[in-house]
Parts: C-alpha cells; structure tokens; sequence
C-alpha cells in the first residue's frame, strides 16, 4: 500500500514538473489588437441615403464597426443599422420612403411640418425600440432651442431622440424631451465624430454629405433654402469635427437635391464608390493593429455610456 502511494506521488510530481516546463517553453496566447472603429454619419436629409452605400462596403470587407453616432438623417440610418436591420432591408426601404413618410404638413408658429408620423415608421422598422437593447452603441445628437448646447442621447427610447435629431428647424417643430426642446442635431454636431470619441472609437470614420448648390438659380422652395443653409454651415464648422476624425469620406452628393428620394440607387452608389475609395487607409489600422498582438484579457470593449440625467 505505502509502495503504490509512493508511486502515485512520483507521477503526480513528475506531471507538475512536465506542465511547468511547456508553459515555459509555450509563448501566452496572443491575438491582434483590433482597434474600436466608429462611424460617425452626418446630415444631409435624403442625401443620407448614401449612408447605406459606405455601410454596405465596411460590411463587405469585413470592417468591423463598433460604435455610431448619427445626426440627422444620419440618426435615423444609424438607428436602424444598429437595431439589426439589414442593409437588404435599408435599401429596400429607401426606395420605397418619400417625404410624406416622415412628415406631416401642419400649420404653426413654429414650423411648417410635424415629424410625428416618424413615431410609426421607426416603431415599424426598428428592430429593437431602446438605446440598452442595440446590437452595436449608437449615440444620436440633437440641439437644445434655447441654450445651443449639443445634446447626445444613448439611452432610453430611441424614437424621440431620432425624431429631435431631425427636426430642420423652420420646417419641422421643435420635438420636446425631458423638459427641453430640441432641434436638428446638425446645428451642433453636423459630422458627430467628438461625440464618437467620447463613446469609445479608436478609429473614426466621418461620413460628410458635402452638397454644393447645383442649380445655378433661385432655390425651388423653403426647403432649398433650409438644406443649403445648413450645408454652409456645416463647412464653416468642419474644422471642429474633422479634427475628431481620422479619416472623412465624401460620397458625390452635390447632384442630387435634399428631397431627391427618388435617386435611392444613385445614392447608395456615390456612398459604396466614397468608401472604396477610402478602403486602403482603413486597411491600414487592422494590418497595424496585427503587428502589435495583446493578450485576451486586454481587449479594450466600447463601453455603453451612463444614462443621461433626467431634468
């Protein structure tokens, strides 16, 4: 009996001694460091549908995107993309999506057009219906009317913040949350990439819906007026947001008119040629990340910012 217990220690010891040695001789598992890469998708009202081209590309390559943020038009695709909705399903839905989906005509001091029939078409395509429930983190900016503070929204519903994030000031009504009253995000985060940052990005993609005025004459109607308006000023203020941004893409959008709906295809393909075009830089940051290889327990996850404060 005392020989067998004898044997049974010598082969235990023997084991352990076995196991310390290949652990020396065995390099720790490593695996690259794939840096966070954010998207940040600006204004531009149904020129946003380009939004879905430069998504469809990161998404064919393989790019993996980790975080949104969205202003605008670029709060509603970012909604919808980071809910589960398909680029399939985007493309499909921006060929069938007119003015008249969004917005309702209504006669007030304060706009000519409620976004309200926005609550329906959000509710209808979205996947899931908060910021907590989202397949990848989204923040959506918009503006507070009264201080000019930009506001960017993360948790709790997300149909309201969309709706506020739109909201064109002179053509749709102010949308009213927590106490304030908020307007299109563009005014303060035209291109939302210091919002992105703060969320978590490594790596920040900007996508600027850069439009010129194509016409030559007098604008066609009050919403001519409001969208070139807007683009103006979001060139005076393009150096506050470029500086966030690693690299910007500018999907070909001068051609088409800020109600253009119509052109969904067209859209969609400016958006894939710009990210293409822009596909070799961002390349670069997985192939660099791949020569600097970190252990497991050191990736870095985007984390979910806390719940804003309610008022």
């Amino acid at each position: 009996m005392g020989f067998a217990v004898k044997s049974l220690g010598k082969i235990i010891r023997t084991v352990q001694a076995f196991g310390r040695e290949l652990s020396r001789k065995t390099p720790p598992l490593v695996s690259p460091r794939i840096p966070a890469i954010g998207v940040a998708l600006g204004g531009g009202f149904a020129r946003g549908i380009a939004h879905i081209g430069v998504l469809k590309v990161l998404e064919e390559e393989g790019i993996p995107v980790r975080v949104v943020t969205g202003t605008s038009v670029g709060a509603l695709m970012g909604a919808a993309y980071c809910s589960g909705v398909s680029l399939t399903e985007l493309e499909e839905l921006a060929h069938n999506v007119r003015f008249t989906t969004f917005a309702r005509w209504t006669l007030s001091r304060c706009g000519f057009a409620s976004n309200d029939r926005m609550i329906s078409f959000l509710t209808r395509i979205l996947k899931v219906k908060t910021f907590e429930e989202l397949n990848i983190p989204l923040g959506v900016t918009a503006t507070d009317f009264n201080t000019g503070e930009g506001v960017v929204f993360h948790s709790g519903s997300i149909i309201d913040p969309v709706r506020a994030s739109c909201a064109y000031p002179g053509m749709f009504l102010p949308v009213q949350i927590r106490g304030r009253y908020l307007v299109d995000g563009m005014l303060s985060h035209p291109v939302p990439t210091r919002p992105l940052r703060e969320m978590g990005a490594d790596r920040v993609v900007a996508v600027h819906l850069k439009g010129t005025w194509a016409n030559g004459g007098p604008p066609r109607h009050l919403f001519d007026v409001i969208g070139q308006s807007f683009a103006i000023a979001q060139d005076a203020m393009s150096g506050l947001w470029r500086q966030a941004a690693d690299i910007v893409i500018e999907p070909d959008v001068a051609g088409f008119a800020y109600d253009d709906f119509k052109r969904a295809a067209d859209l969609v393909r400016v958006g894939e040629v710009a990210m293409r075009k822009a596909l070799p830089e961002v390349r670069k940051w997985l192939e660099t990340s791949a020569e600097a290889p970190y252990t497991g327990a050191e990736r870095r996850a985007v984390p979910r910012p806390a719940p804003m404060p309610a008022d």
